[in-house]
């Protein structure tokens, strides 16, 4: 393992220590039983663990929940393999574990933590489900307003049935008493 940063503020404390050392042996392990070119997708409980390993040998890693689209951790290993090629071209001859110091993963890794942010799609599918919502909303509310307007229009014939009774007992009563 050439480069590894993590992100693990979702844990607490005392287990961020326990979690990285599993990470990194599941991350190790399917790793080494990927086939150069491939891509896979391994589950473990709750979490998943995507690898990318290029037909060159070097291979990327990304464990994440379940909720994470794995189309999104796939764009971020491409990149970050592209980007790693690019800042260290000699990578290949390094035989020491952690032995590159490179910041530019941790920036990626906090930049991707929210996939609507790093993936156009993503947010296009979001705003898409937002105004979804929005729009059911605004329906139900016009569905509700339109009961509440035949409400209205019942009650309206209501008074206007009562207002005519009225008028016919007031003629009828002012009838037989005559002024002269």
């Amino acid at each position: 393992m050439l480069v590894q940063a993590v992100e693990l503020s979702s844990f607490g404390f005392f287990q961020r220590g326990t979690v990285k050392e599993m990470m990194t042996f599941f991350n190790k392990t399917i790793a080494k039983r990927t086939p150069p070119g491939q891509r896979q997708s391994v589950q473990h409980e709750e979490h998943y663990v995507h690898v990318y390993m290029r037909q060159d040998g070097l291979c990327g890693c990304i464990t994440c929940d379940a909720e994470y689209p794995p189309r999104v951790a796939f764009t971020l290993l491409t990149k970050i393999l592209e980007d790693f090629t690019t800042f260290c071209p000699t990578w290949f001859k390094e035989i020491r574990n952690e032995a590159i110091y490179w910041p530019t993963l941790e920036q990626d890794i906090m930049r991707y933590q929210d996939p609507a942010n790093a993936d156009q799609l993503v947010r296009i599918q979001k705003n898409l489900d937002e105004t979804r919502d929005i729009l059911h909303n605004t329906i139900d509310n016009v569905l509700a307003r339109g009961e509440k307007l035949e409400d209205l229009v019942e009650r309206s014939g209501e008074l206007s049935a009562q207002s005519k009774l009225f008028y016919r007992e007031a003629k009828r009563a002012n009838s037989c008493c005559s002024v002269a």
